[in-house]
């Protein structure tokens, strides 16, 4: 069989294979929204002359970097697509402001369309763009296709790959150098060398990540404005573990019982990443003769000694700033990490385990300045978290030597920008 024709061949069957699966993709609740926009069913996506598609919030949040810096030579519209209702509010909202603007920018949002070869070719007729820019992880191959068929530059930026995702593609190596995009620019040079790998293509480059053009340190609030204040006599010794994911929490519970055993009277801020799991944090805490409260049913101030499991969402960053140490989850488990930049922000040292896939764009530097810790087990994570607590560095010169780290590390916005103005030439 002919090369071409063995791509033709994978093709169809991934068309077939999404007719099958279409119908069932209705009954899942995160997809069920905007399902007519997904399928095209009763309305095409809107002429553009560039198409961004960002999987869900937190790529959504770079589109919103991107749109609220660039500036065209000539009137251009934008498209903005996400497979998520948070990543489609995040666009819209972005959408919104852009309206009116000096820089000749217009966006209208919607819902990408399922990889369907069918749905990719009929959305790319309507909306027929110059240059589509697909943000981070986003290998589509049926748009991939589609834009190939239809001579559509694609442009990846903020590009990251990881070495397993790259094993997966490479089963079918030959397809991806058939749709190779005309240019990526990925956030470090080892996912640059696993794209020119997957794709065999030149135009591999690097650039800083945009998400550091996105952190910032907080300012400093006085005890008393902070929310929490209220329920924290000043100088309680706090500790945070912070963003516990369910793969871990056997681990955790033993950071609890060492905290608790070294520090008696410390007191333990223990936020699940998920409220379901609160149930079953109270069983495992009352299994192993820990004292706790319910962040909800504090009156007056938490008791030295106890656990406050979290019960109430959106209150781990105005803790930080009462902590003395944090440790951040996801990383005591293999399930990729969760973000332990925000506790820098607020001058508090993050300690983190040995997983942190998601977030290795932050670079190994930020250990290397001792601006975060990073421990192989949850023994190293518990020692960490003592010595930090007995002698805390204090806030100002942490979000200092942090501000100084994240000056090095900006200017993504603009490689991306320059980027899709150049290719949109």
């Amino acid at each position: 069989m002919s090369k071409s024709l063995k791509l033709r061949t994978a093709s169809f069957l991934y068309g077939l294979g999404w007719k099958a699966a279409i119908p069932f993709l209705k009954r899942n609740d995160r997809l069920r929204e905007g399902f007519d926009r997904r399928t095209l069913k009763h309305s095409l996506p809107p002429r553009a002359d560039i198409w961004i598609q960002a999987a869900s919030a937190g790529e959504a949040k770079i589109v919103t970097r991107i749109m609220d810096a660039i500036s065209m030579d000539r009137p251009t519209r934008f498209l903005l697509t996400t497979n998520t209702a948070q990543g489609l509010s995040e666009l819209e909202r972005t959408a919104y402001r852009l309206t009116p603007n000096t820089r000749r920018v217009s966006a209208a949002v919607t819902y990408f369309p399922f990889d369907s070869p069918e749905l990719a070719g009929k959305a790319l007729e309507a909306v027929q763009p110059k240059l589509v820019v697909l943000v981070e992880t986003e290998i589509w191959p049926g748009f991939l296709a589609a834009c190939r068929e239809k001579n559509v530059k694609v442009l990846i930026i903020n590009g990251r790959m990881t070495t397993k995702s790259l094993a997966g593609y490479m089963a079918f190596p030959e397809f991806f150098q058939s749709v190779a995009p005309e240019e990526i620019l990925a956030i470090s040079e080892d996912d640059a060398t696993r794209f020119r790998t997957l794709f065999e293509i030149d135009k591999v480059s690097t650039m800083p990540n945009v998400k550091f053009d996105g952190t910032v340190t907080a300012e400093a609030v006085p005890y008393t404005a902070n929310p929490l204040s209220s329920i924290f006599r000043p100088k309680t010794p706090f500790i945070i573990l912070g963003s516990v994911r369910k793969e871990e929490e056997s681990q955790v519970l033993k950071l609890v019982q060492g905290i608790k055993s070294e520090r008696p009277k410390t007191v333990i801020g223990l936020f699940p990443r998920h409220m379901h799991r609160i149930d079953a944090w109270k069983s495992m805490l009352e299994e192993a003769g820990l004292p706790w409260i319910l962040r909800s049913e504090i009156e007056g101030n938490a008791p030295f000694g106890h656990v406050v499991l979290w019960d109430v969402f959106g209150e781990m960053n105005s803790a930080f700033p009462l902590a003395r140490a944090a440790f951040i989850g996801g990383t005591l488990a293999p399930v990729g990490g969760q973000n332990f930049l925000e506790p820098l922000a607020h001058g508090i040292t993050p300690v983190i385990g040995p997983y942190w896939s998601n977030f290795t764009w932050i670079g190994e530097e930020i250990f290397e300045q001792k601006l975060a810790r990073q421990e192989k087990d949850w023994e190293g994570v518990l020692q960490a978290l003592l010595d930090i607590s007995k002698r805390p560095v204090k806030p100002e010169k942490v979000k200092g030597d942090f501000d100084k780290y994240l000056e090095e590390m900006r200017g993504g916005t603009d490689a991306a920008c320059a980027a899709i103005k150049r290719n949109c030439k």
